[in-house]
């Protein structure tokens, strides 16, 4: 990649959205009010906006080796808690995507160094749904679905969080999960049960 062409690249850029408001950053550089936060992969095939069909200002987005929101990360909930508390978003989306290299090397036995914490994390995810993943015999679909449960798994470490049941009960905050299927474009909806999750977990996450 030649490093000069993206300078050049942000010059007509930059033009192209003057020639159409002459504003255009300066009403930037007022503020934003995203409605959405965006977690998702750091995967350089998938980008939030792009996918979405969003403009800027529209989506909060965090990237990380496949879409983890674990309570000991402090980027992931540094960026939830400015989202949710600060933001005023009213929905947490969390978006994986088929072939995704992190959960396919959590499904392997390698010692990936500085890896392997972050990957234990979707390893724990194999572990708690191993019965229905070891059902699976072909290995393209339960890589598959280990993303899908990924992130269902990632949903509920999200509304495990003080800030999102609180901004539920305020405003009704909604946690979604979906799936980027990188073969077709699509975007997928796990239509994961937000309110059935929390529910489920009310007696031992509940926090008032």
């Amino acid at each position: 990649m030649n490093i000069d062409q993206i300078f050049k690249n942000n010059r007509e850029w930059v033009q192209s959205k003057l020639n159409i408001d002459a504003h255009y950053f300066e009403n930037l550089s007022e503020g934003q009010n995203p409605d959405i936060l965006y977690i998702g992969c750091s995967d350089s095939r998938v980008t939030a906006e792009e996918l979405m069909g969003v403009a800027p200002g529209d989506a909060f987005v965090h990237r990380n080796i496949a879409n983890m929101v674990p309570n000991t990360d402090l980027s992931a909930m540094s960026v939830l808690d400015y989202a949710v508390v600060h933001l005023k978003v009213n929905h947490v989306v969390i978006c994986g995507h088929y072939y995704c290299g992190g959960v396919k090397a959590a499904m392997q036995s390698a010692d990936l160094g500085i890896l392997n914490p972050w990957l234990r994390n979707i390893r724990d995810v194999y572990r708690i749904h191993r019965k229905e993943l070891n059902l699976i015999q072909d290995e393209e679909l339960k890589y598959k679905r280990l993303v899908e449960l990924n992130v269902q798994e990632q949903c509920i470490n999200v509304i495990k969080t003080a800030q999102v049941q609180k901004a539920y009960r305020d405003r009704g905050l909604t946690v979604h999960g979906w799936v980027f299927d990188i073969k077709s474009g699509k975007l997928i909806d796990l239509k994961i049960n937000f309110r059935e999750i929390l529910q489920g977990i009310m007696e031992i996450y509940r926090l008032s």
